[in-house]
């Protein structure tokens, strides 16, 4: 069941600026599997120009598929033997029109089987009498990136723009799937920003149906996703695996991670780096520590899906191979809703730099832990401060079915006192919260409502 397209207002400028330019434009696209590439790049295609998706079939069959594409559009193009890629591009460029786009889909797998592509179009790009647009586009982060952004790289300087493609916010999945502010939510919880995974889970009656039949069903389209998406962006998949795991599991320091994995501490920093590079993880430092600080660094799981894969497939993989599915979910009740729970507080500390609180206008938040002024360990889910300086804002996020606000308010006012890095600065207290009675207009309380409308 596919999805109406949905909320790529800026990339869609971005290319459409090139493409209008003066000169024939060379773009980028790169991201994830399953963001939305391929259908962000057919939207803005015309009839004239040319979409090739590529494959990992062999130099001379890719060039006559692409051959027989690009006939669609030239009569007669595909009954010439092209003997190389060189005379292929150079047939292109003597017979299209100007302005023509031609999009090569999964570009990483033509350069596997053809490293001297790169300098091939090069050449194309470079040359005076080039006329044709040219998109790339491709779901190998590690290989896009090393086409375009190394320095030593044919292609580098060359693209007039970069695109990652990035997820979807929350916000978006209200009116892809047809949910109530509270369901989105629950479902972002599980799904997180992909598209093409809401677009799996719409067919299904219930979220619960839907992550027995597609994740934890051994047959299942998206049950040894991660692994997919790994052997994509890294050269092996085993020891990033085997991280992603382990921080799902609890281990959130980089000693504890090195001592269950068994390797010194030093020997993890450049496979970290690549996680968070690739959006995989993220660096997690209290609100007001610098995070290049490595004292106080957590490494948490950036993306939901992979983070609800690691902490209910992977640890009970031999019994879903079993096909005890329903035993599985039951089982993971509590861990379900400690992700739902966790994806909430990180949707309002996201909400923040985006939501007018007390009248004012509030910098990026952050969670804090650390000792108080009463030499008390002390945790705070959201902590900002407003773009003036001037202010400093309290918060905490709670999922339960109904939330008591006097105590929330109390408690938070209570650390707000005992926070021991504060000021002169007014302090804001807020709440965000599934639901809640009503409450006099000065008490900032935010529902999934406000939270996702103001994505």
């Amino acid at each position: 069941m596919r999805l109406p397209f949905l909320n790529r207002k800026r990339e869609i400028t971005k290319l459409t600026r090139a493409l209008n330019s003066s000169e024939p434009a060379f773009i980028v696209v790169y991201g994830r599997r399953r963001y939305g590439k391929s259908t962000l790049l057919q939207h803005i295609t015309r009839k004239k120009d040319i979409y090739y998706l590529a494959d990992q079939q062999e130099p001379p069959l890719q060039i006559k598929s692409l051959a027989a594409e690009i006939s669609r559009h030239i009569p007669g193009f595909e009954q010439v033997v092209y003997p190389s890629w060189d005379v292929l591009f150079q047939a292109v460029q003597n017979q299209t029109q100007q302005g023509v786009i031609l999009i090569l889909d999964e570009f990483p797998y033509l350069v596997q089987k053809s490293p001297e592509l790169p300098s091939i179009l090069q050449k194309q790009i470079d040359s005076r009498q080039n006329r044709l647009q040219l998109i790339i586009c491709g779901s190998s982060q590690r290989m896009m990136q090393g086409l375009v952004l190394d320095s030593t790289a044919p292609l580098y300087g060359r693209a007039m723009e970069i695109i990652k493609l990035r997820p979807l916010e929350a916000g978006c999945l209200s009116d892809a799937l047809d949910l109530d502010p509270v369901a989105a939510v629950e479902a972002y919880s599980i799904w997180g920003g992909v598209p093409r995974y809401w677009e799996l889970a719409k067919q299904f009656a219930s979220m619960e149906t839907a992550c027995k039949e597609l994740v934890l069903d051994r047959n299942g389209v998206l049950h040894d996703e991660p692994m997919r998406l790994l052997l994509d962006d890294m050269r092996g998949a085993n020891q990033p695996h085997s991280l992603l795991g382990l921080i799902a599991g609890g281990a959130n320091r980089v000693s504890e991670i090195a001592g269950r994995i068994g390797k010194p501490a030093t020997s993890l920093t450049r496979p970290l780096a690549n996680l968070i590079q690739l959006g995989y993880i993220r660096k997690d430092v209290p609100f007001g520590v610098s995070s290049r600080s490595g004292k106080k660094t957590l490494y948490r799981i950036e993306d939901p899906f992979l983070q609800f894969w690691y902490r209910i497939v992977l640890p009970n993989y031999s019994l879903l191979e079993q096909d005890l599915i329903d035993a599985v979910y039951t089982a993971s009740a509590q861990n379900l809703s400690r992700q739902r729970s966790e994806i909430w507080e990180e949707l309002a500390r996201q909400s923040t730099s985006h939501l007018e609180i007390a009248g004012r206008q509030w910098k990026p938040a952050a969670r804090w832990w650390g000792n108080g002024r009463n030499g008390k360990n002390m945790e705070i889910d959201l902590i900002a401060e407003s773009i003036d300086g001037q202010s400093i804002l309290f918060g905490e996020a709670k999922w339960q079915k109904k939330s008591n606000i006097k105590q929330i308010l109390n408690k938070l006012n209570q650390q707000a006192e005992n926070f021991p890095h504060i000021g002169k600065q007014k302090i804001v207290l807020a709440v965000w919260c599934r639901q809640h009675e009503k409450y006099p207009e000065h008490v900032h309380i935010f529902t999934p409502k406000d939270v996702l409308a103001k994505e």
